[in-house]
């Protein structure tokens, strides 16, 4: 997978509105399209109480897809909620996000001390061919890196040490999304284990990490996506994955 920042997609999901802002370059052409309009205001980073949740979102947008989406099977008997979801230049959707658990904040458990379980799965359309914002040209295929490489940026979305002043996230949030992009590229390497888990019962491997931020997995179904999935306070060793038959459950 070639390492080039005209190639990779737009950060998402990226929920918590600071964390939005500080991702999402409005002179980027390839930024994806947000069918469901305006996000929340945020609240006030200085306060490490000030709560940043997801807004809600209906399934409109998530049912333009043609391919199935992708969540925590029967198992998991927690809340779930739609994130979401991001097009290419044409409007096609190509992933999206799923939650599971406590919506968490931009700063949770990293600066608060309190506690947030959540796990976020991301649906990504293998696609071989994806069109430039300019229609131009094409971009790589998705691929496992691509789930990855999402998940992990995910991640840091709602990550926020504890030590760190708010002025000084942006360019902490650059630097460690461009080492999360970095590992995408290399599942293979040191960094990433292997981790088997169902998906639609069937035993699939997955690439798997863990770090201070929490843990950020990616692997592939046999349904044409690519998964790919980050959490915090849940363990990733007990979950499993199934096609989503009801949209209606996350909303």
């Amino acid at each position: 997978m070639e390492t080039t920042s005209s190639s990779r997609f737009a950060v998402q999901p990226a929920e918590a509105p600071t964390a939005a802002a500080a991702e999402h370059d409005p002179n980027d052409p390839q930024a994806p399209h947000d069918p469901q309009g305006a996000q929340a205001a945020p609240a006030d980073p200085q306060d490490p109480a000030a709560p940043a949740p997801a807004p809600r979102r209906t399934a409109a947008p998530f049912l333009a897809a043609d391919f199935p989406w992708y969540g925590l099977d029967g198992a998991f008997t927690g809340p779930r909620w739609l994130m979401q979801v991001g097009a290419a230049a044409d409007g096609t959707v190509e992933h999206g996000s799923t939650g599971h658990g406590d919506e968490p904040s931009v700063r949770g458990e990293l600066a608060t001390g309190e506690k947030e379980r959540f796990a976020v799965v991301v649906t990504v359309a293998s696609n071989p061919l994806r069109r430039s914002a300019d229609g131009t040209g094409t971009l790589e295929a998705t691929s496992v890196a691509t789930a990855a490489w999402l998940a992990g940026s995910g991640l840091l979305a709602y990550s926020w040490p504890g030590q760190m002043d708010h002025t000084l996230r942006s360019e902490w949030l650059d630097q460690q999304t461009e080492a999360a992009w970095e590992l995408a590229d290399d599942l293979g390497g040191e960094d990433w284990s292997t981790l088997s888990l169902p998906v639609d019962g069937e035993p699939t491997p997955f690439h798997y990490r863990e770090s201070e931020f929490g843990w950020v997995l990616a692997g592939s179904t046999g349904a044409g996506v690519h998964l790919g999935a980050y959490g915090r306070g849940m363990s990733a060793y007990g979950l499993g994955f199934c096609a989503i038959e009801d949209l209606g459950s996350y909303e």
